[in-house]
């Protein structure tokens, strides 16, 4: 029994190592915002300190000076030059054969999105005439990050341009077209599963409903459900709760129709944060409606990142259903994924004494740690 004590301290201490190293929703991505004048463009573009960092480290320039792991404003005015030019290369802008000017045209100033900390660099992009402009987002970024995307909102003469780039779509015309249906439809599918794929919180929280779903309580412990058929009742109750809820939610921010709450976050990272100690400390053990409810702070978390991706003027419906679409599609791969084995596992011992309680203690470190991050 102390041996078990034992190895049991020694396993959560490793988690708790682990989890220092764990982000939710560690998105390389950055916002280029451009607002034509005649000729020209004006804006700004905000990168994420540390892809900033990552990017002058692979040109050999350490920005930490006195290595204590973060980056100080002293830090970064030092090698505003260096940090401008190493920025700057990575964007480039031509006309036919001809290539604009760009140049920054103001000091750096920091912002955040999603509590995270970036550099706004105000630029102007100078074309010899008239006509459209080819951006190439260059390969720099992508070779750090695959999963590396640039936010483009560009407010030309006539009409305003919101363009996802990534390492399948590296380039965009700066034009009066707008994307047809299929392509804003394609598009923001595909954002949506990316996002709940890497949204580490979102993924936790389905993960600590879901090793509780093949179990039940009987005298105070867990035991393993007989018949696949009442998991897969119990499974679809609370994963349509968590769809539905996230789907008002989230379609009624996107539209303005719910105001954005600056503590939502939060309250998304307490939401994990009860799903895993529940496990461990049941307190409720019909959970359709703790779903619902923690259902609906999910989806204005998914609508944040909805509102940086920008939606189209045209096709804004269409978006917030594709990616609302995406969503599920990404939510439906983590259950094929993990439900099968959970059903394979549950009448073990070693899953109803060992794994389902340390994945859930596991999980739960991982919630108090985002809700500090958060506060």
């Amino acid at each position: 029994m102390i041996s078990h004590i034992k190895n049991l301290i020694l396993m959560l201490c490793s988690l708790l190592l682990i989890s220092s190293f764990a982000q939710a929703h560690q998105l390389s991505t950055s916002y280029l915002t451009l607002q034509q004048d005649g000729k020209n463009f004006t804006g700004n573009w905000q990168v994420q300190l540390t892809d900033m960092a990552r990017l002058l480290a692979a040109d050999g320039v350490s920005l930490d000076q006195n290595a204590d792991q973060q980056l100080s404003w002293r830090e970064i005015s030092d090698h505003e030059e260096t940090i401008s030019s190493a920025l700057l290369a990575q964007l480039k802008f031509s006309q036919e054969s001809a290539l604009c000017s760009l140049a920054q045209t103001g000091g750096f100033k920091l912002d955040s999105h999603a509590n995270l900390p970036y550099l706004w660099l105000p630029v102007r992009v100078g074309c010899p005439h008239s006509g459209q402009v080819s951006l190439q987002y260059q390969g720099t970024f992508f070779e750090l990050s695959q999963s590396h995307k640039l936010i483009a909102n560009i407010m030309l003469s006539d009409a305003t341009l919101n363009r996802i780039l990534d390492v399948r779509q590296p380039t965009l015309l700066l034009s009066t077209g707008s994307a047809s249906s299929l392509e804003t439809a394609q598009e923001y599918l595909y954002q949506g599963i990316i996002h709940i794929l890497i949204g580490t919180d979102h993924i936790l929280f389905l993960l600590a409903l879901l090793l509780t779903c093949v179990l039940y309580r009987d005298q105070g412990r867990w035991k393993g459900i007989h018949s696949p058929k009442s998991i897969f009742i119990n499974t679809t109750w609370i994963i349509t709760a968590f769809t539905l809820a996230h789907s008002i939610t989230l379609t009624a921010t996107a539209l303005d129709l719910l105001p954005g709450n600056r503590w939502v976050e939060l309250m998304i990272a307490i939401s994990v944060l009860f799903a895993a100690m529940n496990n461990i400390f049941p307190l409720v053990t019909r959970l359709g409606w703790i779903t619902f409810g923690f259902g609906l702070l999910h989806g204005m978390g998914f609508a944040s990142v909805l509102g940086d991706l920008g939606l189209p003027a045209r096709h804004t419906i269409l978006a917030i259903v594709s990616f609302n679409l995406g969503v599920e599609v990404g939510q439906l791969a983590i259950l094929l994924i993990a439900l099968p084995g959970l059903i394979w596992l549950r009448h073990t011992w070693s899953y109803q004494r060992w794994i389902m309680p340390v994945s859930s203690a596991f999980i739960a470190m991982m919630a108090i740690r985002w809700s500090l991050e958060r506060l």
